[in-house]
């Protein structure tokens, strides 16, 4: 055997070794399609046409972006400044950067380091943070997380019904619709649904949390207690109130609480409230929104505008 045979011979065991071990020496073998989606605002305007491409398992979630936006990084490439122009800057006292969702869920590590496993929806926001540095979930990204799980990991959904009626067939139907069987029991990792009106489920820790307001559950809105009952309020992005919504009105917004599951609340005030945010949850009425609230027909993006 010559040497030049030797090393063609050794070159492709090796290739063949590297592929058997899913390494490769390219991009590596196709995972699934992924989404890619970037707006400003906390939503309310996309910067970029809506992509859905196919990842390799050598993709992470800023070569999705890098791919298709021109994008400016720091910290040896591990951090986005900017997006096709639009930068991370200081204006009027207030901060603006870019954050990104996978699955509805704030990553917890940097997009560079997010390896991809197909299904995936990732979501770019640029946002002023004052009113919440911390948003842990959000409902824009329907049916995800239910579909494909988060962090890398699919999960179980839970639907805990307290006092919800009708609603909550309601959300089963469209959890169904999605391709989702809710499980049997509430499972420890189970991404949990809660369904119901306020004075039910705000016992609950995670839901609890939206009492605080935006900095401790990320979500811009909340009930308060007014009279005998409750008021549902949506907040600016500064986390001031900027809409007071009448007793008919339902909210559908998501949580997490030290680091758990992310936990869904579809509620109102009354159960017709309830039943209003139950038929909420569907992808043209959440796609791109950190959370909604329904009145009369109406829907109100939050974090809301004055008036």
């Amino acid at each position: 055997m010559s040497r030049r045979h030797g090393s063609a011979v050794a070159i492709a065991l090796l290739c063949a070794a590297l592929a058997a071990a899913g390494c490769g020496l390219g991009a590596g073998a196709g995972v699934g399609d992924v989404t890619l989606t970037v707006t400003r605002d906390y939503g309310a305007r996309r910067l970029l046409a809506p992509v859905r491409e196919s990842a390799s398992e050598s993709d992470t979630a800023m070569r999705v972006l890098d791919r298709n936006a021109e994008i400016a990084t720091s910290y040896g490439g591990r951090f986005v400044t900017a997006i096709d122009g639009v930068s991370e800057a200081t204006r009027g006292g207030r901060r603006y950067d870019w954050f990104f969702f996978v699955n509805g869920v704030e990553s917890s590590v940097g997009a560079a380091d997010f390896a991809l496993q197909g299904g995936e929806a990732i979501w770019w926001d640029y946002r002023d943070w004052s009113g919440a540095l911390y948003v842990p979930a959000v409902v824009g990204s329907w049916p995800q997380p239910f579909a494909d799980g988060y962090e890398g990991e699919r999960h179980p959904a839970a639907v805990e019904c307290s006092g919800a009626g009708a609603a909550c067939g309601v959300v089963r139907a469209r959890l169904a619709v999605a391709g989702i069987e809710p499980a049997r029991g509430v499972p420890d990792d189970a991404i949990r649904v809660l369904v119901g009106p306020w004075a039910r489920l705000r016992d609950d820790p995670a839901a609890a949390q939206l009492e605080r307001g935006p900095q401790a559950s990320g979500v811009f809105a909340k009930f308060t207690p007014v009279g005998a009952g409750f008021a549902l309020l949506g907040l600016s992005q500064d986390g001031e109130v900027a809409r007071r919504f009448g007793p008919r009105a339902g909210l559908v917004a998501a949580t997490r609480r030290f680091g758990g599951p992310p936990v869904w609340i579809v509620s109102g005030v009354t159960a017709a409230g309830v039943r209003a945010a139950a038929r909420l949850l569907d992808e043209a009425d959440l796609r791109d929104h950190y959370a909604v609230a329904t009145e009369a027909g109406r829907e109100t993006p939050l974090p809301a505008e004055a008036g």
